[in-house]
């Protein structure tokens, strides 16, 4: 079985992230979408929180399994036997850190790294601009799915779901 791993923090996912899952979700059996636990920054979504709704808009894709995950990633690859990385490159500047990253993971286990340019529709897309945008009450609808956007609001006006 080809499985593949999308890690992040998704905090909050966007259409960006989903557009990435999804295509590697056409090229692979099995893609595991790890959500990074750290303890050292406090997200606007818990690590349930955030679970939850990648749960719920990646259901289309029955190929598609979330997890959350802490420490190095490779740790997380060797143990659910994923030899690959699935990163969406937006502009150089993500090249020129993912590629870091990159030579790391394959420097201490092996693990490759594919690069999949994201959709120009998505390109300037970030979850830190998206909860920016948000909190001074823009609206990010067309950037994030309808229950991200839901739950947005409902977070930023102080609202618990």
């Amino acid at each position: 079985m080809r499985r593949v791993v999308c890690p992040g923090s998704f905090d909050p996912v966007t259409n960006g992230h989903l557009d990435i899952i999804g295509r590697a979700a056409r090229l692979y059996d099995e893609v595991v979408v790890a959500v990074l636990v750290n303890s050292s920054k406090a997200g606007l979504f818990t690590i349930d929180e955030r679970l939850d709704m990648l749960r719920e808009v990646t259901k289309q894709y029955p190929n598609v399994r979330v997890e959350a995950f802490q420490g190095l990633l490779v740790d997380f690859c060797k143990a659910n036997d994923i030899d690959a990385v699935v990163k969406g490159i937006r502009a150089a500047s993500d090249f020129d850190y993912e590629l870091q990253m990159a030579q790391m993971n394959v420097g201490l286990a092996g693990v490759e790294t594919l690069f999949m340019a994201t959709n120009p529709l998505y390109s300037f897309v970030s979850s830190s601009l998206i909860k920016d945008v948000a909190k001074w009450g823009g609206d990010v609808t067309q950037h994030v799915p309808e229950l991200v956007a839901t739950r947005l609001h409902e977070r930023l006006a102080g609202r618990s779901q």
